[in-house]
């Protein structure tokens, strides 16, 4: 690519690098097509287009398996992507790989007719999305500079859920009204509708990266080892900055899925319907998305721990509050309230964790937040699954302690601003 192109890409646009909003777009497109499938493969699977057994599972346990081993394998291959990444130093054609790979993938599910070929699926798909997330977090991170970071971050973030939200009710809208005629194609089913849409934002996304986006030119590849370290070499300190970062993210991201699995309680609770259920959830994604290029840009400003710690010390009563709601408005106020302090946690911790991440290991160090955040959501579900049993209150009121002790870790444990070395 020319050095006028290059320079064309890291124009700024109201005050963000260019390359930062071609990158969001394009996980917000890349986003979209995956979050479709939340709603698509439960359908699909209990629709008979899915034939035959696995192990000897039933239909529920299996969907439950195929809908979550994405994100275990993402979780898990983060770490050796990120590591990768660095060793290369090539952040860009991770991501193309990984966007590429997506739309294939998203395409196979339309002659998948079998669990083990959905299990097969989800794997490559898992692979995929690890190779995307810590090259363009990390990429998003060293074309920013340190007073701009957070706002950088932010963006990224905001175009990131505004997708993932949009998915489930694009998906739903376009399932109920196939099946769907094209030319030189006859009829299709919205099912393969859908898994089309998927592997074309896919597409659009590696268009969006392959044209508008390039590795800063001091990217180079590790030299030295890379590492994730849990504990600090400084005095007074116990934990690795990072690493406390990575848990204040970890807890944040439990507390934001802590309605996802007792979806049956809150509406019995709250005398509503999936309708409503879905407006409550969505809610805190819809503040987050609004929410984080503002917070990130007054960290840039004002510095990113106060807004962290500050964030988590009123996730505690907000997300005790929703163990007390009784009215379905009471719970969409609580949910849009935890998605302002949940935007002031991710944004400004991922811009910090850039501040401090040593060159040439930035996409490792930064795997560490990105793989919390989906440990945290599995977490999350987990948690609020099991503690239902002990009264509507348990969930939300151990979400509360954990906020607080994610407080404590970060106002002890992460210094207020360093330079990465």
């Amino acid at each position: 690519m020319s050095k006028e192109v290059i320079d064309a890409t890291s124009t700024d646009i109201f005050g963000i690098d260019r390359r930062v909003i071609a990158l969001g777009f394009a996980r917000m497109a890349d986003a979209m097509g995956n979050s479709f499938l939340i709603v698509v493969l439960p359908l699909y699977i209990a629709s008979g287009n899915v034939t035959g057994n696995f192990l000897g599972f039933s239909e529920s346990l299996v969907t439950g398996i195929v809908l979550g081993l994405f994100g275990l394998v993402s979780s898990f291959c983060q770490p050796f992507t990120g590591r990768f990444s660095d060793r290369i130093g090539k952040r860009r054609s991770f991501v193309l790989f990984g966007l590429v790979a997506f739309m294939f993938t998203n395409l196979l599910y339309i002659v998948a007719h079998s669990y083990a070929a959905l299990l097969a699926i989800r794997t490559l798909q898992g692979i995929a999305a690890a190779l995307t997330i810590t090259a363009s977090v990390a990429l998003v991170s060293e074309v920013s500079r340190r007073e701009s970071r957070g706002s950088n971050m932010g963006v990224y973030n905001s175009f990131r859920l505004l997708g993932f939200g949009a998915g489930p009710l694009a998906s739903g809208i376009i399932l109920e009204t196939g099946p769907y005629t094209l030319p030189f194609i006859g009829e299709i089913s919205g099912f393969v509708a859908t898994f089309m849409i998927a592997g074309f934002a896919a597409l659009v996304s590696a268009i969006l990266v392959a044209f508008l986006v390039e590795d800063p030119e001091e990217t180079r590849p590790s030299s030295g080892g890379v590492e994730i370290r849990f504990t600090s070499d400084e005095p007074g300190k116990t934990l690795d900055p990072i690493f406390a970062l990575g848990l204040a993210t970890f807890i944040m991201s439990t507390g934001f899925a802590l309605l996802a699995a007792i979806e049956p309680q809150v509406n019995q609770r709250l005398s509503q319907g999936a309708f409503m259920f879905s407006l409550e959830f969505s809610a805190l994604i819809g503040m987050m998305a609004i929410v984080q290029p503002l917070v990130g840009k007054l960290s840039d400003v004002y510095g990113r721990k106060i807004f962290i710690v500050t964030g988590l010390i009123f996730l505690a009563p907000i997300t005790l509050a929703e163990g007390f709601v009784t009215t379905p408005l009471q719970m969409i106020i609580a949910r849009a309230l935890q998605g302002i302090c949940a935007a002031s946690v991710f944004a400004p911790a991922l811009a910090l964790a850039g501040d401090l991440a040593k060159k040439g290991q930035v996409s490792t160090q930064l795997s560490i937040l990105t793989v919390s955040f989906g440990i945290g959501v599995s977490s999350g579900a987990f948690l609020s699954g099991y503690s239902i049993r002990f009264g509507f209150l348990t969930p939300f009121a151990v979400g509360a302690i954990l906020a607080v002790f994610g407080a404590i870790l970060v106002y002890s444990q992460v210094p207020h601003a360093q330079t990465s070395q």
